[in-house]
């Protein structure tokens, strides 16, 4: 039996090692970095990808047969993009099905995801990727709009996420993506339906994350990416896009697998991106505001569009 004597020294004993113990992951971070480990093999995952049939969902499905992934599996809610892309990756040797599916309706979620382990097998890799944007104000967007984007790119990562990680759990494999955005640490006007579903996705990654952290063979990765140049974004524009280009969806489909394979738990695109979240700890409010200026992004969603 531990007397209070124990406890106590024990307790000294963790607050020595704490130091130690970050320091060794910060060295260790930077090494990995410098020095990449070895990436897991995909050979036998099975990918499942929301927003599959365009954009970057598109893209991560591509990626994912390219670099090896046994079966990958696209939902979304138009089936003639779903259809393309599955005839695609098809094309290139691996096997893919598609389904429609909603990630906003709960059941339908549910429902799919049954079809899913009865008729392809197992999920192993859930890539939370599906999102909408309308790029109007807060009075300018309507209520149903709104609920929408909060359904879609929020509440949508809890459905397909209650419906396959507890398999994942029971095999202790698995890993749960979620394409994600920098907007969700650095909002813009224009977008607020948008920059607040994100950050409560990114909340939601964090803590789920955390909460994995004792569940062997189980992982996540969610990726901040800046402005990608894809139809969703259409029309939003920077005022200088020689120093602030948009990302192609191509380099950020790569860039997610890699990091998926690598066991990355957040993967900001571009690497400086780091800096505009470090600048937001410790700037006053109107230093900020001057940068949004300087940018444009104060006023990027002026010109949006979106998909057409």
């Amino acid at each position: 039996m531990k007397t209070f004597g124990d406890m106590d020294l024990m307790s000294a004993c963790r607050m020595l090692l704490f130091p130690i113990q970050i320091l060794y992951h910060v060295l260790r971070a930077g090494v990995s970095q410098l020095l990449p480990g070895r990436k897991k093999d995909l050979s036998r995952e099975v990918v499942l990808i929301t927003g599959g049939g365009r954009g970057i969902g598109r893209h991560l499905a591509k990626e994912f047969a390219k670099q090896g992934a046994k079966k990958v599996i696209l939902w979304g809610r138009t089936e003639k993009c779903l259809k393309e892309t599955a005839e695609e990756i098809s094309l290139m040797g691996t096997e893919c099905h598609y389904l429609i599916c909603d990630v906003a309706n709960r059941e339908e979620v549910y429902k799919q995801a049954k079809v899913v382990r009865e008729k392809v097998g197992d999920v192993t890799i859930l890539v939370n990727n599906a999102a909408v944007v309308h790029g109007k104000s807060l009075m300018d967007c309507d209520d149903d709009a709104l609920l929408k984007s909060q359904h879609i790119n929020t509440l949508g990562q809890f459905w397909t996420t209650k419906a396959f990680l507890p398999r994942m759990l029971e095999l202790q494999h698995g890993h749960v993506v979620c394409i994600n955005s920098i907007l969700s640490q650095s909002p813009i006007p224009g977008a607020i339906d948008y920059c607040t579903s994100k950050a409560s996705s990114l909340a939601f990654m964090e803590s789920l994350t955390l909460g994995l952290l004792d569940c062997p063979g189980v992982g996540c990765t969610t990726v901040l990416p800046f402005h990608t140049n894809t139809e969703m974004f259409q029309g939003m524009r920077v005022r200088f896009p020689q120093l602030f280009p948009p990302l192609k969806p191509e380099v950020v489909a790569q860039k997610t697998v890699d990091g998926v394979r690598a066991d990355k738990a957040f993967l900001y695109l571009p690497w400086t991106m780091h800096a505009l979240v470090a600048l937001k700890s410790f700037m006053p409010q109107m230093a900020l505001e001057e940068i949004h200026k300087f940018t444009g992004s104060y006023t990027c969603m002026n010109t949006f569009k979106g998909r057409t």
